[in-house]
């Protein structure tokens, strides 16, 4: 299998920053990757809530992330704060891409902790269907 490679786009969403807590750290006394998850989770929380939205309700629809990917470069310590940089990616009728770049600063140097990708469909809960983006997360996704 090909080493995955995921590309930054331009449009930049918001940025969201979180400190690493020592329950992200795992054995090798670094943020686990399973944590990475949860992050992620977070910075998308954190940027619906900047837009009164949340994953349950965005005009309409809730959301459900049907697919995931990160890309690991460096390690995240206890005492980081990360950076995580939402970006726009593809979006369908009932789809969107989000990508994101988790940054820190150390020694006065930025560094590229990680990049992910999130596919989220837009979802009726009530009758259990995919639904077509509403017209107010399309705003906010551009």
């Amino acid at each position: 299998m090909a080493k995955l490679k995921i590309e930054i786009p331009t449009q930049l969403l918001t940025t969201i920053h979180l400190p690493v807590r020592i329950n992200d750290i795992n054995y090798g006394n670094h943020v686990g990757n399973s944590a990475f998850v949860g992050l992620l989770h977070e910075a998308r929380l954190q940027w619906l809530q900047q837009h009164q939205l949340s994953e349950l309700q965005c005009g309409g629809a809730g959301l459900i992330m049907s697919s995931l990917a990160v890309e690991f470069k460096n390690e995240a310590f206890y005492t980081d704060t990360l950076a995580i940089h939402i970006y726009k990616g593809a979006i369908t009728k009932v789809s969107f891409e989000l990508v994101y770049q988790i940054t820190t600063n150390r020694n006065e140097k930025q560094i590229v902790i990680a990049n992910a990708f999130t596919n989220m469909v837009c979802f009726n809960y009530d009758v259990k269907k995919v639904v077509a983006i509403p017209d107010v997360l399309m705003k906010v996704i551009g």
